[in-house]
């Protein structure tokens, strides 16, 4: 799997995310030389100059004497028959059932016609290491315990017809049952280094995917922080930058009023952000931002009533104390209810109501809606909505807003259950 930069995970396949490429006859992945995944006789040789030595191995034993008088060890044959062996070990890599049981038959040849070169033996368990390395266990058991088979009934037959009993190709045997068990050693150590190399790379990909997905949730927290702490001041600014032009000379009182309201908001808007800033600043985890909460819904109403507003509210919550998250989350939904009042409001008039409905909590702001044409120099709105839905969300609350009967009408309902008191620990940001 992979980490999106929008901090999703994208699922890819365990053989995507380990190198190498998949064997077309086996079917298995097979790692990139690159990585050290068996161990090798020979690390630093080629393949080349392995099946070099392979075939010097296989075809210098023909001219030594065999332990088997009874099998002749000179002749045309002998040479043949250690020539061909090492012809088709080569190709093990890639048919390595093909390449056994082209070395199992040419030692039953070689014996058929009483001749048994002595490399023959070591072709057949160099092509049974390869069979146990190259496929699975399934798949590489039943031809190598077959290959071994063969290979002792064969031979004792033939030693037993020509000079009785003999348990000498036991030896054989057991080296060819020798050489498959050290190949699926081989390959069980290489699928354990895979594995290893899959599951880090997985841990690899989870953790940039957890810090991608932190990242993601602190731009989100600062821009619902940014936009609480500037945009309702901002507009009670502009609101009342209004009220102190237009009353200027002919009702200069009301204007110093204004004058004063925007810079009250101007001071607290700058408070917020320098707050928020020594927050961001601050190298260690420290504790959070103080979170304002219903307790200061007073001021936030008196900003909008001084600015000329009616505002009424109608608190019926009841004496029982409110968790922690869901009163952040109710302050801010008034926040954002009046400030889009203020900005698309007519009348100037606006109702808040709190009220306790079982274990819920429901917030409700209602204004007048203004239905004249949008003006063009108002900068894009819309994101205060979205903020405030990921809090609600946060507390496990539903959030509505739209057109009502009586102008606009945003509502949240907010869970006071348990679940909703642990969803944020105190100092945390809902």
């Amino acid at each position: 799997m992979d980490a999106s930069p929008s901090g999703g995970i994208r699922v890819c396949s365990v053989e995507a995310m380990v190198p190498g490429r998949r064997d077309r006859q086996t079917g298995t992945m097979r790692p990139d030389s690159a990585i050290d995944t068996a161990p090798r006789l020979f690390p630093s040789v080629p393949r080349w100059g392995r099946d070099l030595i392979v075939a010097v191995l296989v075809i210098v034993p023909a001219f030594a004497p065999v332990p088997f008088p009874e099998l002749r060890p000179s002749g045309p044959l002998v040479y043949a028959f250690a020539v061909l062996p090492a012809a088709v070990l080569p190709w093990r890599r890639r048919w390595p059932r093909t390449v056994l049981a082209a070395c199992v038959a040419l030692y039953l040849a070689a014996l058929a016609s009483g001749t048994l070169a002595p490399g023959i033996a070591l072709a057949v368990a160099i092509a049974a290491y390869a069979v146990a390395n190259r496929l699975d266990r399934r798949a590489a058991a039943p031809v190598s315990i077959a290959a071994v088979v063969v290979v002792v009934v064969a031979g004792s037959i033939v030693i037993e017809l020509t000079s009785g009993t003999d348990t000498r190709f036991l030896q054989i045997g057991l080296s060819v049952a020798l050489a498959g068990a050290l190949g699926d050693a081989t390959r069980s150590r290489r699928a354990y280094v895979l594995a290893v190399l899959e599951r880090a790379r997985r841990a690899e990909q989870t953790r940039e995917a957890e810090a991608s997905r932190r990242v993601t949730e602190e731009r989100l927290r600062i821009a619902r922080d940014l936009h609480d702490a500037v945009a309702h001041q901002i507009s009670v600014i502009s609101l009342n930058a209004g009220v102190a032009s237009s009353a200027l000379e002919t009702r200069p009182e009301r204007a110093r009023e204004a004058l004063a309201t925007i810079r009250t908001a101007s001071r607290e808007v700058l408070g917020e952000i320098g707050s928020m800033l020594t927050v961001l600043r601050t190298p260690d985890e420290g504790p959070a931002r103080d979170q304002p909460g219903l307790a200061r819904l007073s001021d936030i109403v008196e900003s909008v009533r001084v600015a000329g507003w009616d505002v009424v509210v109608r608190d019926e919550r009841g004496d029982d104390p409110i968790p922690f998250g869901p009163d952040i989350v109710a302050y801010r939904v008034v926040q954002e209810g009046l400030t889009n009042a203020l900005k698309h409001g007519t009348a100037r008039r606006a109702h808040v109501l709190l009220r306790r409905d079982g274990d819920d909590l429901e917030v409700v702001v209602t204004n007048p809606l203004d239905h004249s044409p949008p003006d063009p120099d108002r900068p894009p709105s819309g994101f205060g909505l979205i903020g405030l839905r990921e809090r609600v969300d946060s507390v496990g609350g539903v959030l509505e807003a739209g057109p009502a009967p009586a102008g606009f009408r945003l509502a949240a309902r907010l869970p006071l259950g348990p679940a909703a008191s642990a969803a944020r620990t105190p100092g945390g940001t809902p």
